[in-house]
């Protein structure tokens, strides 16, 4: 079980640009943000694109950040929420993050770790098949951990499973997702070979359409721009 590494700390100021003027924060070299939590007003903010893009590489959606805002004594407590990239290039647009207090409880989603070797896979009369790569969870801020382990050690036989049911859940967190949800399987060579290849299955799917995400934060921005 990973446990939580040392807590990031993100320097940020207040925003005062709002709606589609965000455009010229961009060329500047900054990224807009909005931090928002319960019974906490939500404030615009503003980061150096450089810091956090560093930080973001690196940072899950599960593991707390320090956030000092510019003005302010004490540093505010956060998780990312969403981090929304252009399409094409990937560069940031605009990030939420979730105040939080360490008293009350939050959902997360957490991610889970690979770790150990079956031998079935070893010797070759298996590979491996992954379903879920994170789990959602309930628990109080200080509870939360990096990742969750998913031993493979424990698949000695071809298709034997890790359901979520079988993750080892430290004290204090409760797992929200189905327990009969399956995490990894292995499976036999010869049914592998009857899966079809990832360019066919991406042929064998209809097209979908761009959407916009817009989040509630953002929308309230082009409002008040207007």
């Amino acid at each position: 079980m990973a446990q939580q590494t040392e807590r990031v700390e993100l320097v940020a100021e207040k925003r005062t640009t709002l709606g589609k003027q965000v455009k010229r924060l961009r060329r500047e070299g900054m990224v807009p943000a909005v931090m928002y939590g319960r019974g906490f007003d939500s404030i615009p903010l503003q980061f150096d694109s450089r810091s956090l893009t560093q930080v973001l590489s690196h940072v899950g959606g599960s593991q707390l950040i320090s956030v000092k805002i510019k003005g302010t004594k004490q540093p505010e407590t956060a998780l990312v929420r969403e981090v929304h990239r252009d399409p094409i290039r990937h560069d940031l647009l605009h990030v939420d993050l979730y105040r939080v207090t360490m008293t009350e409880r939050l959902t997360a989603e957490v991610p889970l770790e690979i770790v150990g070797a079956s031998p079935v896979i070893e010797e070759r009369e298996g590979i491996l098949l992954q379903g879920l790569s994170t789990v959602e969870v309930e628990c109080l801020p200080g509870d939360l951990v990096d990742a969750i382990e998913v031993d493979l050690s424990e698949l000695t036989e071809v298709d034997q499973a890790v359901h979520v049911r079988d993750l080892a859940i430290p004290a204090g967190i409760d797992v929200l997702t189905d327990p009969d949800e399956m995490i990894v399987r292995v499976v036999p060579l010869e049914e592998e070979e009857e899966l079809p290849a990832v360019e066919e299955m991406e042929m064998m799917m209809p097209e979908a359409e761009e959407v916009e995400v817009i989040t509630a934060a953002e929308e309230e921005e082009s409002s008040e721009e207007e």
